[in-house]
């Protein structure tokens, strides 16, 4: 069993943080008025506002403003201002048992999936795969969106069917696992490294946007001959995002291709990635995933 942090409550300060990409300061008030909707003060992490051709600061200044969130007792959760490229420069040099001696929710995706698989590996604590806060502005999100927030508060287990958004069953069966993963070009990114991620015995999520067939083809390759795809238990597919040169049935076709001979129950279709409604899901706890009655439940995140 994985570290879950503390549940959230009204008046908690929580940290704001840019750990990859820049993010301009113009545009900031607009994306913290749902953190402050929920109630909740915010203290801005010494990286945001600075700027780059594509990352926010040096890694020192990124990896530094993390470990003081970290570190931070009044700090109770730590948001993504947005993703981009620059978790990966800096997972070498984290103080992991720092992190676990300091759980705290950890909120993000997309390049934040470099931090969600070496947190679950080396501090063992729940992450939780949510919307960065550069697409949070008070006209950007769905209510269901939102509602997603409050899991950090009132602990739920969540169910996603098809009353949510429709869904397609690629493999059929059940199976029951710790649930794992995030966008599939990081994911593939780790391979080879000391931080590859874990798929053993695992329900895997995979979701990414702006890839081409061909790279989705290919990364679903490699992730076969990897044995990445062998070791899962099963699969949930998140949302594909702006496909060069297919469609999103394309993509679940491609799956099906890469999945069926494995007999691995797998569902396409969930609203979880770069798309609207952004369903937010804890990862490193429980999951069960009926593939038969298109249902995928997760038990809650914080205690």
């Amino acid at each position: 069993m994985k570290i879950r942090p503390k549940r959230l409550m009204e008046g908690d300060t929580v940290g704001v943080v840019a750990l990859g990409g820049p993010f301009s300061m113009e545009y900031l008030p607009a994306k913290l008025a749902l953190l402050e909707e929920l109630g909740l003060k915010v203290k801005f992490g010494e990286t945001v506002g600075l700027t780059g051709k594509y990352l926010a600061g040096t890694d020192d200044e990124r990896l530094n403003d993390l470990h003081n969130m970290i570190q931070d007792s009044k700090v109770k959760a730590i948001f993504n201002l947005r993703g981009g490229y620059g978790a990966a420069r800096i997972l070498d040099r984290i103080d992991y048992q720092l992190l676990s001696e300091n759980p705290k929710v950890f909120w993000g995706f997309s390049d934040v999936t470099c931090f969600h698989t070496a947190f679950a590996e080396y501090a063992d604590i729940v992450t939780f795969h949510g919307p960065m806060l550069s697409s949070v502005g008070a006209n950007e999100l769905s209510d269901l969106s939102k509602r997603m927030f409050q899991q950090l508060f009132t602990p739920f287990e969540i169910q996603y069917d098809e009353s949510l958004t429709p869904l397609q069953t690629l493999v059929p069966g059940n199976v029951r696992g710790e649930i794992t993963g995030g966008n599939l070009t990081r994911l593939v990114n780790t391979l080879g490294t000391k931080f590859e991620f874990d798929a053993n015995g695992k329900i895997l999520l995979l979701e990414d946007i702006g890839e081409s067939l061909e790279n989705i083809d290919s990364m679903l390759n490699q992730l076969r001959l990897s044995r990445k795809l062998e070791e899962a238990a099963g699969f949930v597919i998140g949302h594909f995002t702006d496909i060069n040169g297919g469609t999103l049935e394309d993509v679940w076709a491609l799956f099906e291709e890469y999945l069926k001979p494995l007999g691995k129950p797998a569902v396409a279709g969930f609203m979880i990635g770069h798309c609207e409604p952004n369903v937010a899901i804890p990862l490193g706890v429980e999951a069960i995933l009926d593939a038969d009655g298109k249902v995928l439940r997760i038990l809650p995140g914080v205690e």
